[in-house]
């Protein structure tokens, strides 16, 4: 029997008052899943794939699919371009890898505003226009934290999408790419090769899986996999950090951390990634007194 990552359930609560949910998960930074969030939203009975066809069906969308980062493509320069429509019938016809991260829907089609509302939870969020991300059947998003060390409530919307966490504290069982928020990306979070990255052993983190109208309450600088189990798509609320450690680190990664590295890919090209991908390797078990 393969071993596996040390992964436990997400606790789930139906509904939860602003006190509980600021004293329970925001102030100790951990994960839970809300049912019955949104049953109030228009979204919460509106919103389907066959609806965002219907609205959305001649926008011109970018596409991303599970290809590892290389010195080709710029920093969040879509892989093909395809109309919604389009798309979604894609979805609908076949497993496809390809998906669509951080959208700006509800600017494209201002309708689609109308029908959600920032709940009143405890949560300072952002007022900028939240962001969609849709997926097909085996797609999936690879391990990474937020540049912003936001606090997030991420919304899923038909279908069933898995999702892997695990806290900060973990990321150093989790070969973390230097000058970059993501791990090694040849990792196989559902199936680790623990001979050639046992640091993951050591590894502490959640699982969980979503359905239509439920919430994940995901805290500050949480490393996250989303896998779409089925079509779907979700929409993300984002709060600035509440810690002044993790709102220094948003700042650096922002103002710093991102120019440094499209700097670096530009001038080394390919040699550059290999690099960090080494280093990755090199520093993860460095760290944790592991010779191979």
């Amino acid at each position: 029997m393969k071993e596996k990552l040390q992964l436990k359930e997400i606790p789930r609560i139906k509904t939860i008052s602003r006190k509980d949910f600021v004293e329970k998960y925001v102030k100790t930074q951990q994960p839970v899943v809300i049912e019955r969030l949104i049953e109030d939203w228009p979204a919460y009975n509106k919103w389907t794939l066959d609806y965002i066809k219907k609205v959305a069906g001649e926008k011109e969308v970018p596409l991303y699919d599970n290809r590892p980062i290389s010195s080709k493509y710029k920093f969040n320069e879509p892989h093909l371009r395809m109309k919604m429509g389009e798309y979604i019938d894609l979805l609908r016809s076949e497993p496809t890898k390809y998906r669509i991260f951080l959208y700006h829907l509800l600017k494209e089609v201002p309708s689609l505003q109308k029908d959600f509302q920032y709940p009143k939870i405890g949560l300072r969020f952002l007022k900028q226009l939240p962001m969609l991300f849709f997926g097909g059947e085996i797609s999936k998003v690879f391990m990474h934290y937020d540049i912003d060390f936001a606090n997030i409530l991420h919304f899923h919307f038909e279908g069933k999408k898995e999702c892997i966490l695990f806290p900060p504290s973990q990321s150093k069982y989790l070969y973390k790419v230097p000058h970059a928020l993501i791990a090694r990306e040849d990792i196989n979070f559902k199936e680790p090769d623990f001979n050639k990255f046992p640091a993951l052993k050591k590894a502490e983190g959640f699982i969980t899986h979503l359905t239509h109208g439920e919430t994940l309450y995901m805290p500050e600088g949480y490393w996250h996999q989303m896998t779409y189990l089925t079509p779907g798509f979700s929409m993300s609320l984002r709060a600035i950090p509440r810690s002044a450690a993790n709102l220094s680190k948003a700042v650096y990664n922002v103002a710093f951390m991102r120019y440094f590295d499209n700097y670096m890919r530009k001038w080394r090209g390919q040699k550059w990634i290999d690099y960090k991908n080494a280093q990755a390797v090199k520093t993860t078990h460095k760290r944790n007194q592991i010779k191979i």
